[in-house]
């Protein structure tokens, strides 16, 4: 298709995608000659991508630049491709190591990796932003009074263990690694305002329940 007809079933402006394309957001088309390229199916794929990414999820330009290019990188094994992906996307600021609560909550943290026999997590906390991310969570509560340790927070963990079975066996019905990746990464960021939106549903539905609506 002509970068028309990719604006037109895309809902994207030329303009737009002509910026992503300057931005290394969209991969260039295929050249027909010097003033015409054309685009394919993968393409509006990755602009749908692109402005989930930027539109919805408020990842900035250059961070979704980044997160794309390790989508991208088929040098990389799947894992590896998708935890650099989803490492790229926006995480909570580095802990203060030396906050009594962090320092509670990362040994808390740690524990529950262990009794979940999550190995991989564990090998790679050091480095991991999404480890970080759940320690400064749950030292924030803790600082609120909220004593979150590895034996309240393990149901919660096996609980997203399922999710994440689901969504990977979801991820495999698609056919070329990059369209798993790619799908990975739209669900990071378009999945867990779902999960969210369902776990408050579900608060709001077990409290009626319990107590009724006054």
């Amino acid at each position: 298709m002509r970068l028309a007809e990719l604006s037109e079933r895309s809902g994207v402006s030329t303009a737009t995608i002509k910026y992503y394309l300057r931005e290394g957001l969209l991969p260039p088309g295929h050249r027909v000659n010097a003033t015409t390229a054309e685009y394919g199916e993968e393409h509006l794929r990755r602009l749908r991508l692109v402005r989930a990414l930027i539109q919805v999820g408020g990842v900035p330009v250059a961070t979704a630049r980044e997160v794309l290019g390790h989508v991208d990188d088929d040098s990389l094994g799947r894992t590896v491709r998708l935890g650099a992906a989803l490492w790229a996307l926006p995480h909570a600021p580095e802990p203060d190591e030396d906050d009594p609560a962090v320092v509670a909550a990362r040994a808390e943290v740690d524990r529950l990796l262990e009794s979940l026999g999550w190995e991989t997590a564990r090998e790679l906390a050091p480095l991991s932003p999404v480890h970080r991310s759940l320690v400064v969570a749950v030292a924030t509560l803790r600082r609120l009074g909220h004593l979150w340790d590895a034996e309240l927070m393990a149901p919660y963990g096996e609980l997203m263990h399922q999710v994440a079975r689901r969504q990977l066996d979801f991820m495999e019905t698609h056919a070329s690694p990059t369209e798993q990746v790619e799908l990975a990464v739209a669900s990071a960021v378009l999945f867990e305002p779902v999960l969210r939106a369902l776990h408050r549903l579900a608060q709001e539905e077990e409290s009626a329940r319990r107590y009724g609506i006054e």
